[in-house]
């Protein structure tokens, strides 16, 4: 492909696993269109470990590695740290767009950036809402700066616009395009081999997996929510639960002292996203504090419960795969027991509100209109 001397170039931020999954499709759509945009990828290395994982997957290498990443590090710490380093970062590639994905730290701390530096922000992702100020912690509130920050907003579904047209953000700048990791989740799935780590899975018709590090959940609620599995287990007694364990020390040490030494339960390291999926694909239930796992999750056809008293997720709610339990052990038991004992029908297959799997071909369409019309420069 011919190559122009007046690419745009497009500054893609990433700094968790989350977001190097959502934004790796849209990365590879870009370099298809190489004759109008040029992609330097910025990774933060918000969590280290975790999105070294999942790039060389969509083979997606960084062109600058801010590695932020301290131990014990505070979001106050964190954002300075991220806001001083992207600064010099955009005075060297002089970006006509910066992109950045959803609602963590880097998402926030770099949207300020090209703002500071009057350079337009397009949000991947935009538009999510709970409406409660900590809940998540930091995130919803990431979220709501992102929007009064960034330029162009690509909600992933009808609701998430609507959220943004609520708080006044002008219609002509909201484009909604599907959700980035349902492209993501097709490109792992066609590949995906099945995951031999775990033989003790095979024959076995009762899986929950589970997954559990939100900040809100640390003072307290992850102990409830260990107690929760012992509480099932007592109850399902052919059940065994999968239980990846989160990097953050204060995750390990609170579910390695309550459930190690229950013979049901299997604690692991973190899977990579290739293995992640590939269990997630065998479970017939999952209990998740996580965002985008509600939407992986009901996208092929697994039901979750959220161990979360609110969720921005709305859409796989109404599906009927999803239902929200807080913390209240009883309350998670009660959900889990109700998908155990009789699994919903995977109404996704045919109507997925999180997208078809283009939704970043159809980011990096607007974005073409956008450098054509003048908007990008």
């Amino acid at each position: 492909m011919k190559h122009t001397t007046n690419r745009k170039v497009v500054a893609v931020v990433i700094g968790t696993r989350p977001e190097a999954i959502k934004l790796s499709p849209v990365i590879q759509a870009l370099r298809e269109r190489a004759d109008v945009f040029k992609v330097k990828l910025i990774v933060t290395a918000q969590h280290r470990e975790m999105i070294d994982q999942v790039l060389p997957i969509f083979n997606i290498k960084p062109d600058f590695d801010l590695n932020v990443m301290k131990r014990d590090q505070n979001l106050h710490g964190l954002t300075a740290s991220i806001l001083t380093k992207i600064k010099e970062v955009f005075g060297v590639i002089s970006p006509s767009i910066v992109l950045v994905q959803g609602d963590t730290t880097t998402t926030f701390a770099s949207a300020l950036a090209a703002f500071y530096d009057k350079i337009p922000v397009g949000h991947v992702e935009a538009g999510l809402r709970t409406h409660v100020r900590y809940y998540p912690f930091p995130e919803e509130m990431n979220r709501k700066l992102v929007s009064a920050l960034a330029t162009f907003h690509f909600a992933p579904t009808e609701r998430a616009a609507d959220a943004l047209r609520k708080e006044g953000i002008d219609g002509r700048d909201i484009f909604v395009t599907g959700n980035t990791v349902v492209d993501a989740l097709h490109q792992v799935v066609i590949s995906n081999n099945k995951e031999s780590r775990f033989p003790f899975l095979d024959g076995k018709d009762k899986i929950v997996l589970v997954t559990a590090h939100r900040r809100e959940n640390l003072n307290g609620g992850l102990k409830l929510i260990c107690q929760s599995i012992k509480d099932l287990l007592k109850i399902e007694q052919d059940a065994v639960v999968v239980f990846p364990l989160h990097l953050n020390p204060k995750v390990q040490q609170v579910v390695r002292k309550n459930l190690s030494n229950h013979k049901r339960v299997f604690l692991c390291e973190p899977l990579d996203y290739r293995s992640f999926i590939s269990v997630m694909r065998r479970v017939q239930l999952i209990l998740t504090d996580s965002g985008g796992i509600q939407e992986e999750a009901p996208s092929i056809g697994v039901p979750v419960v959220v161990l979360r008293n609110e969720t921005e997720r709305v859409e796989a709610i109404e599906s009927g795969l999803v239902a929200i339990a807080g913390l209240d052990p009883k309350e998670i038991v009660e959900k889990s027991l109700q998908f155990l004992k009789k699994p919903p029908e995977n109404v996704m297959n045919n109507s997925n509100p999180y997208g078809d799997g283009k939704a970043s071909r159809r980011i990096v369409s607007i974005l073409l209109k956008l450098a054509n019309t003048g908007k990008l420069d």
